[in-house]
């Protein structure tokens, strides 16, 4: 770029974006004079689905201002707990993240998820497609137009991307109601109806059961169930609603 020369600074959130010498404060760039604020913003590495509000000398701007030369700007984090309006909340997440697939899925929540890498263009189309804020941690990913929002996954822990998720958007979490395997809803069912698909000891031993209506696969109390529990636990004492 050669043309009006600005001044930037970023949230501390977005430090992660930028390059090392623009995270100590406000510092200089230099513009093409045609560019959005927007476009100035992504070139210097933050994707916009993390980018909160845009001021320009003070004043709050969209992303299509375009500078001007000597416009000091400052660019926020998105602010917690952030709001999708335009359809009811829920995800698409990228290959990457299917631990965290399962978990959102075990809480309640509307996240779909592909377990084959469809490609980028693919996915974009399916968030837009069924209006889903695509999580990823891919910053390319989240650059492309076509998305209908899109959230940046900040840690490759599952527990803190979780909580990350949580924390950003406030689902309402209705704790074992879809399952983990397609994100189809369950119901209630009974022994009878899904004994051919219960191992012996199973139907020996349990009692209370649930089907996915989707894919039909069955749910009860097993083994794991006292791991799951806690992990649920603990995400509804810190994030229900």
């Amino acid at each position: 770029m050669n043309g009006p020369e600005i001044q930037i600074s970023f949230a501390p959130e977005l430090h992660l974006f930028v390059a090392p010498d623009r995270r100590a404060g406000r510092t200089d760039a230099v513009t093409d004079g045609a560019s959005t604020l927007g476009h100035v913003v992504e070139s210097l590495g933050v994707p916009l689905t993390e980018a909160g509000e845009l001021y320009v000398d003070g004043r709050a701007v969209g992303v299509g201002h375009v500078p001007a030369a000597g416009e000091r700007i400052e660019v926020r984090a998105v602010a917690r707990p952030q709001s999708v309006p335009g359809a009811p909340l829920r995800f698409l997440l990228d290959v990457h993240l299917g631990t965290l697939a399962r978990r959102l899925r075990l809480l309640g929540v509307d996240a779909a998820y592909f377990s084959e890498d469809i490609g980028d263009p693919a996915l974009a189309t399916h968030s837009a497609r069924e209006q889903r804020v695509l999580l990823s941690r891919d910053r390319g990913l989240l650059r492309r137009r076509e998305l209908f929002a899109g959230a940046y996954v900040y840690s490759d822990r599952p527990e803190e991307q979780l909580r990350d998720v949580l924390g950003r958007f406030a689902p309402v979490l209705t704790p074992w109601s879809r399952c983990t395997a397609c994100n189809g809803p369950l119901a209630a069912a009974t022994k009878e109806s899904v004994a051919d698909r219960l191992a012996p000891g199973t139907e020996r031993t349990q009692d209370v059961f649930a089907q996915c209506t989707l894919c039909g696969r069955p749910y009860w109390r097993g083994a794991h169930h006292t791991h799951l529990a806690a992990l649920v636990d603990a995400a509804v004492t810190e994030f229900g609603r």
